[in-house]
């Protein structure tokens, strides 16, 4: 399905959208025609603990417009109650609506420690890791939501890594996987919530995401990206974050998005149903690559789930 002109008129707010699928799914939104709001930390003038200062919410901002929406960027610390309070009734007072909500804040890749039992963790990161992962996500819930239900037909999208099937193995550590595994339970609560309201809310991830992180992580860009797969064979099934962009977009543009209401589904896996692919024009299959190929011994590569 096309979801170009399908939002236009439809107000937006993408929370953690200063980079990777956060940016890609406010670009993708406003390439649909949405108005979209753009929350992060770091801005032109301010660098946030990710240390990243090549991105900003005022690039997302511009980019969104670019792409032939409305983008509007708005310095916001969601762990702020305050901050978050005033973004709301920012949306109120220039828009009277909120249509969709993307939750994405996170910005706790420092934080991770690959397995480490509870007690030899950092206490003070993994706390941290909490209150960015899932503290963040209540406190714009709990301001945003009387705005979304105030029109019938809202959408709420939670972010994570994993769905509900592939997150019931044990992630990295306790804080990590409890972390991880809240936006699955936080959709599927809102879902029954959000019912008389006739909205929805959905929790969705991304396969293995090649986000501006992740190549610099490999020492590779955009457009030699493959040269990873060298250190890394399975970075073969990466999709970059306007995947998951595009399926947001999707959800967002489908009137029988009620059928996803308090689910958790990959951007892999909403492709199939709506038809969209990833820029290079393949539609790659992250998670089904991981469950037959790596975890499940059947004979395959990354190229057969492209």
């Amino acid at each position: 399905m096309s979801t170009q002109g399908a939002l236009a008129g439809r107000i937006a707010l993408v929370a953690g959208a200063t980079r990777g699928a956060g940016r890609a799914m406010a670009v993708e939104l406003g390439a649909a025609g949405a108005t979209v709001y753009a929350t992060g930390r770091t801005t032109r003038d301010r660098v946030s603990e990710v240390g990243r200062a090549t991105e900003t919410i005022e690039e997302t901002a511009e980019l969104i417009t670019a792409a032939g929406g409305t983008g509007i960027a708005v310095p916001t610390d969601h762990l702020e109650p305050e901050q978050v309070r005033a973004l709301i009734e920012r949306i109120d007072r220039e828009q009277g609506r909120l249509d969709v909500l993307v939750n994405d804040v996170w910005g706790g890749e420092a934080l991770i420690e690959f397995n480490k039992k509870t007690w030899e963790t950092n206490l003070t990161s993994g706390l941290r890791m909490l209150r960015l992962g899932i503290e963040t996500h209540l406190i714009t819930h709990y301001y945003a939501l009387p705005l979304l239900v105030r029109n019938p037909g809202g959408l709420v999208v939670e972010i994570t890594d994993g769905d509900e099937e592939f997150n019931e193995t044990y992630r990295v550590n306790l804080f990590f996987d409890i972390t991880k595994n809240a936006p699955i339970r936080t959709a599927y609560g809102l879902a029954q919530e959000l019912k008389e309201f006739d909205a929805t809310a959905v929790c969705v991830s991304p396969g293995f995401l090649r986000s501006e992180q992740m190549l610099d992580h490999f020492g590779v860009t955009e457009e030699n990206w493959r040269d990873a797969v060298e250190k890394e064979p399975h970075f073969a099934i990466a999709e970059t974050p306007h995947f998951v962009g595009r399926a947001v977009a999707a959800l967002a543009a489908d009137p029988d998005r009620a059928r996803w209401n308090g689910k958790s589904v990959f951007s892999g896996e909403l492709a199939k149903v709506y038809g969209f692919t990833d820029l290079d024009g393949s539609r790659p299959d992250g998670v089904g690559y991981f469950r037959d190929v790596v975890f499940g011994g059947k004979a395959g590569t990354a190229e057969d789930y492209r």
